[in-house]
């Protein structure tokens, strides 16, 4: 049986100060330009080297050097000024970590150029995810039981404030958020990307896309509830590593190469549910003190949308930007 349990409130993180993604290469602030003879009002060598959207630069043209694209500044985002584009959201990236992961599409490898750790990855209808959890070592974050190998294994356990990158290390769109704080990025109807303690180049997903993944997987969508009205958890859930319910295999098809492991969580300082549970957090709160997550259990064929503690220490799936 699944043990979830609400978690009790920690002391308040001490948010720290994000560095500046509105400035250019040589750390002088990108302004825009009067006197352009090429169309644009300001250049930059890649994207996250454009300042900040603001009501001043409201309609303002951006050439991005590196892309060899064009973006427009509209309602506080940058969007990529070609009509047969889809729009491109900014995710407040800071760029402490110096380059953008590197992505291979050819071998699906993603390299998290922090670290140098190495990621399969797998596409989903419109989506590409990571394949694995990630394992990225960070304050708030922990290896079931707190032992490496489970790190090794299953990836770590964040709280969600780790996992949005609450003091802001990262990127600046989930800075503050955590457990006890409305944060309003998160809210359900936020299109904003929140990169979080994902790869550059990678996001924290939100629930819309959970809701995308699993409709694709299955076509049908659970939430706050383990009845089976989906098979969208057993096409996720990897071959092995479940434990039995009853008289069946608590184990998956993995039939998309997602390969969900039963990672469990941490609540309050203890573990529960290895081999019985996977729960992946989302980028979206319900309210000042619990988060959407995406659950798997080992005596369900379903998927399920639910909502717990941002206390708890959950897996995280990146998906690509």
């Amino acid at each position: 049986m699944k043990n979830l349990f609400w978690g009790h409130s920690l002391a308040a993180m001490a948010l720290l100060v994000a560095c500046s993604s509105g400035s250019g290469t040589n750390g002088e602030p990108l302004e825009i330009s009067s006197n352009s003879s090429s169309g644009a009002d300001l250049f930059a060598e890649t994207f996250d080297d454009l300042p900040v959207c603001t009501a001043k630069r409201e309609g303002a043209i951006a050439y991005v050097k590196d892309e060899k694209a064009a973006y427009v500044c509209e309602n506080g985002d940058w969007t990529l000024d070609d009509e047969d584009s889809t729009e491109r959201k900014s995710n407040g990236d800071t760029g402490n970590d110096g380059m953008s992961s590197a992505y291979d599409v050819v071998t699906g490898m993603l390299t998290d150029s922090r670290d140098g750790q190495t990621y399969r990855t797998v596409k989903i209808g419109d989506q590409v995810w990571m394949a694995e959890n990630l394992n990225f070592v960070t304050d708030n974050s922990w290896c079931y039981g707190d032992d490496p190998a489970n790190c090794a294994k299953y990836g770590r356990l964040y709280t969600w404030g780790a996992a949005m990158d609450s003091v802001g290390e990262w990127s600046t769109s989930g800075r503050g958020c955590g457990y006890g704080k409305t944060c309003s990025v998160a809210s359900a109807s936020s299109v904003t990307l929140v990169r979080g303690i994902c790869p550059k180049g990678w996001h924290l997903p939100s629930y819309d896309e959970w809701e995308a993944l699993i409709v694709a997987v299955d076509g049908s969508i659970t939430e706050y509830t383990y009845t089976s009205s989906n098979t969208a958890g057993s096409k996720l859930k990897s071959t092995s590593g479940w434990e039995k319910y009853e008289d069946k295999s608590g184990n998956g098809d993995d039939v998309f190469g997602f390969s969900a492991l039963p990672a469990g969580n941490r609540d309050c300082g203890d573990y529960y549910s290895e081999g019985y549970s996977a729960d992946f957090w989302s980028s979206t709160e319900k309210g000042s003190n619990s988060v959407y997550y995406m659950d798997l259990i080992d005596n369900g064929v379903n998927a399920s949308l639910n909502y717990n503690s941002g206390n708890n220490g959950f897996s995280v799936r990146c998906l690509k930007d």
